[in-house]
């Protein structure tokens, strides 16, 4: 079972103080800079559809991608259970195919900090284009190398709830720009008694002007970088950084 395998079953429990409906907001009104509208739209490492939901209330045909069944699984009973019918599809997005292109694709939540080699962010970048349509954009959003290197780093942190307690452990590589994450979750059981399983996760710290290359090299256009959940450059402490580009 690899990443966000296990892991789905406590990871909306673990981010139930995080107001996904906003983020959502804030993608649709930073397409919108790109005078995009979109009716259509993918959105890859969608984990448990937090915000897939709120994109298809707004009336938006979106397909959820992921590389996690377990994850795609929660995804679609909450679209079930919110009245929704968003498409969820088990693939790598670094290898996207989609059966017609979207108006625009989103990649929220650190998704493209897990693309380790630049190999595997020119495969996304140009599956993505190839899944937008002309004029359309791509909008996503990464952990700062700052994040990454200054506040994980080689931390350790943990929390205990009713239900889930956690300890994380994380290596920085200062040289690959990867940080390890060794989560260890024990989970409260009906009987009482606690379940462990562990999972590793590994990201990978993302230069701007990196990304800003490989975009124009995979035909995207009029690229722009936010800082977190604003329409500002991003500051040199800024934990999140938004990209924006539109296909042409």
């Amino acid at each position: 079972m690899g990443a966000y395998g296990a892991f789905a079953e406590v990871y909306d429990l673990l981010m139930d103080d995080f107001d996904y409906p906003a983020w959502a907001q804030y993608y649709l009104k930073l397409l919108e800079t790109a005078g995009v509208r979109p009716k259509t739209m993918a959105e890859c490492a969608c984990g448990t559809g937090s915000m897939t939901i709120p994109f298809a209330e707004a009336g938006i045909r979106v397909t959820g991608v992921d590389l996690s069944g377990e994850m795609l699984e929660i995804a679609a009973e909450k679209a079930r259970r919110a009245g929704v019918r968003p498409m969820f599809v088990c693939q790598d997005m670094a290898k996207l195919t989609l059966p017609r292109p979207a108006d625009a694709l989103v990649c929220a939540c650190d998704g493209v900090n897990y693309l380790l080699s630049d190999e595997q962010v020119d495969g996304f970048f140009r599956a993505a284009h190839r899944a937008i349509r002309p004029g359309g954009a791509l909008a996503f959003d990464i952990s700062s190398e700052y994040k990454l290197e200054k506040v994980l780093g080689n931390g350790f942190f943990g929390e205990e709830r009713d239900e889930v307690a956690y300890l994380w452990a994380n290596a920085y590589d200062p040289q690959t720009r990867i940080v390890q994450m060794d989560l260890t979750f024990f989970c409260r059981e009906e009987s009482g008694l606690y379940r462990r399983f562990a999972e590793t996760h590994r990201q990978r710290a993302h230069r701007p002007e990196e990304l800003t290359a490989r975009l124009r090299e995979a035909g995207f256009g009029q690229i722009k970088v936010f800082g977190d959940r604003t329409f500002e450059p991003p500051k040199p402490d800024e934990m999140r950084i938004h990209y924006l580009a539109v296909r042409e």
